[in-house]
């Protein structure tokens, strides 16, 4: 969890910055903050040691290409297979061709199988 006040994202992330753990995805949601993180171990260690109220999860990270319907084609499949997603965030810098997108769902190894 994250204070929400103006600058307690900056100090969460400055914890991060001066043990050189880079962070790869986030998405921040009132006072919740989803990280996906270069060493998840280590940040763990770290945000519990600076009192932050720490949930591990397994999500899906894939890469999708960057055109109209490649996501609703994933979130399609998994509706169709009965499998919610719990929340979503994805990015896509200027000028690629793919996005990273993060999804969140009870039944890792089952989402897995019906997007292979």
């Amino acid at each position: 969890m994250v204070e929400d006040r103006p600058g307690a994202l900056g100090e969460l992330l400055g914890h991060l910055t001066k043990e050189k753990i880079n962070i790869e995805a986030i998405g921040l949601f009132q006072d919740i903050a989803k990280l996906s993180v270069s060493d998840t171990d280590r940040a763990f260690k770290i945000l519990t040691k600076h009192k932050y109220q720490i949930e591990r999860r397994k999500v899906l990270r894939i890469d999708l290409d960057h055109k109209p319907g490649a996501f609703a084609l994933v979130a399609s499949k998994l509706g169709a297979a009965g499998i919610n997603i719990d929340y979503c965030y994805a990015t896509v810098a200027k000028g690629e061709k793919s996005a990273s997108v993060i999804i969140d769902v009870k039944d890792l190894d089952r989402a897995m199988l019906v997007l292979a």
